[in-house]
């Protein structure tokens, strides 16, 4: 049995919903191909004594151990929701995440355009609303460091340009959905065909969903509502999240 590692979200506060963004994406491909798998859930200070010595770190400038992690054996241990979706797609071909088509290079040119702009409300967000005090003091602490102020100064600061802030995170959510509107078949980017793609864009919406739905899944899909016709299509996939 394949066995996949998340951070420990405060999951009664969610609703035991996915919650990773980025790492839901992996959860996504095992559930669209009907794998067999088994969730165990860390915190974030014990990501790297759990992998470590045993498997080797990400190379610089990565961060040595990060998550989800997927592993196959004692000793093969794959980090990063793309590669992970890689080696799926290796071992079990069908249904094919169809990993090399053009609109996955699109969406994600097109994601930093509408992800970033809102960082300084999501962000602390996930530290308000959805870790344990475990996790939450490890992940104030080293996004402290990396920002150089702390989460609530960072929200607080943005709270005051939010509506600059969804501004400039609109022309991507608009290119997106242009992108998603150039197959009139849809819901999904190629169709009625699934793909990764629609994987990237529905890790985001369900992070969004779960970190503060009226405040950012609800105003996404309100900006551009074919959005949630694709969350909708891919609620399937989303179902198990939580073992």
């Amino acid at each position: 049995m394949l066995i996949i590692a998340f951070c420990n979200w405060n999951r009664a506060f969610v609703n035991q919903q996915l919650c990773q963004a980025e790492r839901d994406r992996a959860r996504l491909a095992l559930n669209f191909k009907g794998l067999d798998y088994k969730t165990v859930w860390i915190e974030y200070p014990d990501i790297k004594p759990t992998f470590s010595p045993e498997v080797p770190p990400n190379a610089p400038p990565d961060t040595p151990y990060t998550i989800p992690a997927l592993r196959l054996s004692p000793i093969t241990l794959i980090m990063h929701s793309r590669a992970i979706a890689a080696r799926l797609e290796e071992l079990h071909p069908e249904p094919s995440l169809h990993l090399d088509s053009p609109i996955l290079a699109k969406v994600y040119k097109i994601q930093a355009k509408h992800i970033a702009p809102l960082y300084g409300l999501w962000m602390p967000l996930v530290s308000t609303n959805i870790l344990n005090p475990r996790s939450k003091e490890y992940f104030d602490r080293t996004r402290e460091e990396d920002e150089g102020l702390p989460l609530p100064e960072l929200l607080a600061k943005t709270e005051k340009r939010e509506e600059e802030a969804w501004g400039e995170a609109r022309e991507g959510l608009r290119e997106l959905a242009a992108l998603l509107e150039e197959n009139e078949k849809g819901p999904f980017f190629m169709g009625d065909v699934v793909s990764y793609a629609d994987m990237v864009v529905l890790s985001w919406l369900q992070f969004y969903w779960c970190i503060d739905k009226e405040r950012l899944f609800d105003r996404a899909v309100k900006t551009e509502p074919v959005l949630a016709r694709l969350y909708e299509a891919g609620q399937q996939w989303l179902k198990r999240n939580d073992h």
